[in-house]
């Protein structure tokens, strides 16, 4: 395989932690992202570390028993607990107070803690096997309040830190979801819904939390259902189904990604785009839900982006007082059976002691994606993307690659269509600032300018004024591309700035192009304007008549 083939890869810089042992036990807390290591109960230690974390939290607590879970408030000054089915410990990690335990039994009678979510700096929630429970944390007063309770049979839950939503299973085949919403005190009841089952009559298996994960893609929340066996006899194979879960409303199936494989999964979600790996093949395939699918008439259906390929070899470095000079790094056994994956995008070894964040690589997807117009839909909506794009239009108008003019003008229109609607967008946001002067403005948010966005300075820097000065390209082919980015302008609506104008100008002078020049002018495919009459002047000593064409250019003005 193409070392130059990954298009996944493990962060260079993994969070390190002490392996799980059977002294210790290893927790991760996914709305910190921080690992805890607790080592005899916390009696020899417990050491903190989350992925900003230049230095790691340590401190000791008293082993009152097998730790269950344990987790961090949101900016780490409430430390929470489980050690019983029953209550969660306290403790205030801030200088003034004291380390004073203080606990909270769960309020139902006979109900079994099954995990808890800070949902806030001062808020949490338990889940029990009998429903959710949300407090406020009183640290001065070493006490909690109940804020809300709901009662509901509770077989396993997930939560989304980003959306601040969790997910209940409930029903005997764990297949009705019922989501909550979290914000500032308050508690919100979702929309529940129901995961089909296979309609056979054979004994149905339990939906297992394994095989559910919520992630935020594209800025909307979707719960996925790694569905083991096709709804459809006719399309063997795993597929992976995608619910949206708006705030209000109901919840609606709308894709199904088709893994046309079966086995072990797992789910990740990377730059909105969900990855899907397979252990017993090792690789990985990415989809986007934003690429054009199939549509059935309810859901669209989706294949893999790109063929699957392995996440890149880690290597994993030698460090510590055994390290020696020259030493080689060990191979890392990728795809692992001690590996665990949390959402969106983090991957933890509990055996090795490593936590990565996964990340996409695109310069390896512009070879494994031939057709240019897919690829600008798909590289257009990747947080980096624009030092590629730019390679990309580069590449495409080379000696070597050159694309046919046609498919040329497809890219030019894809990357002007989204610079136009970041201009509408800035346009809009300078419109409600004036309209709204003196007056609170707050709800006016200037629009983020995205990579996506390539302008014609973008253009012209990195690949026009590069393209025109190649000498092996034929200038028709020059000036027909040239053009041809003006069409795609002018046809966005976006007025085209005079550099480009000129750079069209000096390229037909330098070839004697003059003909095409004075037709270009006449029939005002470039544009009056002074910088450009004043160019024209300066074309007189080689084309006399360019002088009465900048003359009646400033008349126009």
């Amino acid at each position: 395989m193409d070392s130059g083939d990954f298009y996944l890869e493990l962060s260079d810089r993994p969070v390190l932690f002490e392996k799980a042992t059977n002294v210790n036990s290893v927790f991760f807390d996914e709305a910190n992202k921080q690992v805890f290591a607790v080592r005899s109960g916390g009696a020899t230690g417990v050491v903190v570390k989350g992925p900003e974390d230049r230095i790691p939290i340590s401190f000791r607590m008293e082993d009152k028993g097998e730790v269950k879970c344990i987790k961090f408030s949101l900016g780490n000054k409430i430390l929470a607990v489980q050690r019983t089915n029953k209550t969660v410990d306290f403790i205030n990690l801030i200088q003034d107070y004291s380390q004073l335990e203080y606990s909270q039994e769960c309020k139902t009678k006979n109900a079994r803690i099954l995990g808890f979510c800070w949902t806030s700096a001062t808020e949490i929630v338990f889940i029990t096997d009998q429903g959710i429970e949300f407090y406020q944390v009183l640290a001065e007063k070493r006490s909690l309040k109940l804020l809300k309770s709901q009662s509901i049979n509770v077989n396993w839950y997930m939560y989304c830190p980003e959306s601040c939503v969790i997910l209940l299973s409930t029903a005997n085949l764990c297949n009705v979801l019922q989501p909550f919403h979290f914000k500032s005190g308050t508690m919100a009841k979702m929309a529940k819904f129901e995961i089909e089952l296979p309609a056979s009559t054979a004994k149905v298996a339990k939906i297992s939390e394994r095989d559910i994960a919520m992630a935020t893609i594209y800025g909307q929340l979707y719960v996925l259902f790694l569905r083991h066996h096709a709804k459809a006899s006719s399309s063997p194979g795993a597929e992976v189904v995608l619910y949206h879960l708006p705030r209000e409303g109901p919840c609606k199936k709308m894709h199904i990604l088709k893994l046309n494989r079966t086995g072990k999964f797992a789910l990740n979600v990377v730059d909105n785009l969900v990855v899907v790996h397979h252990q017993d093949t090792e690789t990985s395939v990415i989809f986007d839900i934003r690429l054009r699918g199939e549509f059935d008439g309810t859901v669209t259906l989706h294949q893999p982006v790109l063929p699957a390929r392995s996440i890149h070899p880690y290597q994993i470095p030698i460090a510590g007082p055994s390290a020696v000079a020259g030493q080689i790094p060990i191979p890392c056994k990728l795809y692992s059976s001690s590996w665990i994956v949390f959402q969106p995008d983090i991957i933890i070894s509990a055996s090795e002691g490593y936590l990565w964040y996964l990340r996409i690589k695109l310069a390896p997807i512009v070879h494994l994606l031939t057709d240019k117009g897919r690829l600008m839909d798909f590289l257009l909506q990747r947080k980096d993307c624009k030092s590629v794009i730019l390679s990309v239009c580069s590449q495409m108008l080379s000696e070597k690659d050159r694309a046919p003019l046609p498919v040329i003008a497809t890219v030019f229109d894809k990357l002007n269509c989204e610079y136009k609607k970041y201009l509408e967008a800035e346009h809009s946001y300078t419109l409600a600032v004036e309209s709204s002067q003196g007056r609170s403005n707050a709800l006016v948010k200037r629009p983020v300018r995205g990579q996506a966005v390539i302008d014609q300075s973008d253009m012209y820097t990195h690949v026009l004024s590069v393209f025109t000065d190649l000498k092996e390209v034929p200038h028709k082919f020059i000036i027909a591309v040239l053009m041809e980015y003006i069409r795609s302008l002018n046809q966005s609506q976006i007025p085209v700035q005079h550099y480009l104008y000129e750079l069209v100008i000096k390229t037909l002078v330098q070839h004697n192009l003059f003909y095409m020049l004075h037709q270009f002018l006449q029939y005002h495919v470039l544009s009056d304007s002074k910088p450009l009459a004043c160019l024209l002047l300066s074309l007189e000593s080689v084309y006399p008549p360019a002088h009465q064409l900048s003359l009646d250019m400033l008349k126009v003005k």
